[in-house]
């Protein structure tokens, strides 16, 4: 029996988290950096921040039971409200994503104190995944946790780009920037940490800021990012404004660098990504008779414009392409969503760039589409994302419901659950990034 449209969009974005899911691949990952014999030996501290990291570090728990028995471990984790994971030896807190809360930064103090205490021939195993840049969240001396999060907030609203956030978050961290890996091999200690990647390109350094990744950003970087999105005094506190001129000014310590690390154990071990998760996507649809094409992980900017930019991709194929088999546009990457002074907004990026695809291709009653992020949470309300087929278009109309005064009031989510078609999966415990499929039935 055919699957319906329906069921295809939601399996294909199922293949792409399952792909990433920590409980298969950190047992792969931590065989090959530790082969039988090879075993951690001395103290082995386990620390961790992001959405999948409770994930990862229940993972890990079950492999060291049946693969290191004489191996101690202890460490800190910390995730986001609602994404813990079961462990014995590893504790985890929850604490707040995306604006830091005192639960997180009581948790990123717990685990520089940990690493402080390691000795030579330690091992810090680190598990790394996106919303750590959030949950590790220690300011530097001089600033406080509400100082963070009103510059958070702050930039949240501009519609900076996450990885301009991040280089902003860096230089305000006692623990992002390659600052953590700083503090543990200065304790002589070895560091092997695994990451799973939901930012563009995969670069250790871009994920969740870093902690154990030579940074290649400054603080004028830094401090430029502020004053282009207009990011003074008014909305800047004080503290963080000081701090960051300090920095230029070259009286503050810069983040670790590629010349830190030399004769330093420290390997960062990128164990999913985005593409991976595209290219799963792709192997499921073709098993449903559509040919894929992935347009990339790395497609960014303001969620409404991918939107429209999609679906004239979506027009362009449906015109000059003379393959007989329907298709599948596959893409990832992490769009904004910019929110005017005095809206507020229900739904995130994926349901936004959704509704705009969804208001841009009216006059193809035939295709389908799919949004979500892979952590299972989108923006400000409690699902993945959203989906719509032919049908949904159908019920649209017969409701009187049109897509542009949604849009206008960046309220997606309110458009979506009028016709039942929100993606709800909870938490996941991974995180690669957004999830993007419009399949083109012709």
């Amino acid at each position: 029996m055919s699957l319906s449209t329906e069921d295809i969009l939601k399996n294909a974005f199922a293949a792409a988290v399952a792909v990433a899911d920590p409980q298969v691949i950190v047992p792969q990952y931590l065989a090959k950096i530790f082969p039988a014999g090879q075993e951690p030996k001395g103290k082995c501290l386990v620390v961790g921040a992001g959405k999948a990291s409770a994930s990862m570090a229940s993972a890990l728990e079950a492999y060291a039971k049946t693969h290191w028995p004489t191996v101690e471990l202890e460490g800190v984790v910390l995730t986001r409200y609602g994404h813990g994971s079961p462990t014995t030896s590893i504790r985890i807190v929850e604490a707040g994503h995306p604006v830091p809360d005192q639960a997180g930064m009581d948790g990123a103090k717990a685990i520089l104190a940990l690493t402080k205490a390691l000795n030579v021939g330690d091992v810090l195993i680190a598990l790394v995944s996106g919303g750590g840049s959030s949950l590790l969240t220690l300011p530097q001396e001089g600033i406080s946790i509400d100082d963070m999060r009103m510059t958070t907030e702050a930039l949240l609203r501009s519609g900076a780009p996450i990885e301009e956030m991040n280089v902003v978050r860096k230089h305000l961290s006692a623990i992002l920037g390659g600052n953590l890996a700083r503090v543990a091999t200065a304790q002589g200690a070895r560091v092997e940490a695994l990451l799973i990647s939901d930012v563009t390109g995969d670069q250790p350094a871009d994920i969740a800021s870093g902690p154990f990744a030579a940074d290649y950003s400054t603080y004028q970087d830094a401090f430029d990012i502020l004053q282009k999105y207009g990011l003074g005094k008014d909305l800047i506190p004080a503290s963080v404004l000081n701090h960051l001129q300090q920095g230029v000014a070259g009286e503050k310590p810069e983040t670790l660098k590629d010349a830190d690390l030399l004769n330093a154990q420290v390997t960062n071990h990128v164990i999913a990504t985005s593409y991976k998760s595209l290219e799963a996507a792709a192997d499921y649809v073709r098993t449903q008779g559509y040919e894929p094409i992935i347009l990339g992980d790395t497609i960014t900017g303001e969620a409404q414009e991918v939107g429209i930019s999609q679906a004239k991709l979506v027009h362009e194929h449906l015109t000059k392409d003379k393959t007989e088999k329907p298709l599948a546009l596959i893409s990832g990457g992490e769009c904004t969503v910019t929110i005017p002074v005095g809206f507020k907004g229900r739904g995130g990026r994926c349901s936004e760039y959704l509704l705009s695809l969804f208001a841009a291709t009216q006059d193809l009653p035939t295709i389908a589409g799919l949004a979500a992020d892979t952590d299972g949470i989108d923006g400000s309300q409690k699902n993945a994302g959203a989906w719509f087929t032919g049908d949904t278009r159908k019920a649209s109309q017969a409701k009187g419901i049109s897509p542009e005064p949604f849009l206008k009031a960046h309220d997606c989510f309110g458009f979506f659950a009028e016709l039942g078609a929100l993606v709800e999966t909870g938490p996941t415990l991974t995180n690669v990034n957004d999830f993007r499929i419009i399949l083109l039935n012709k």
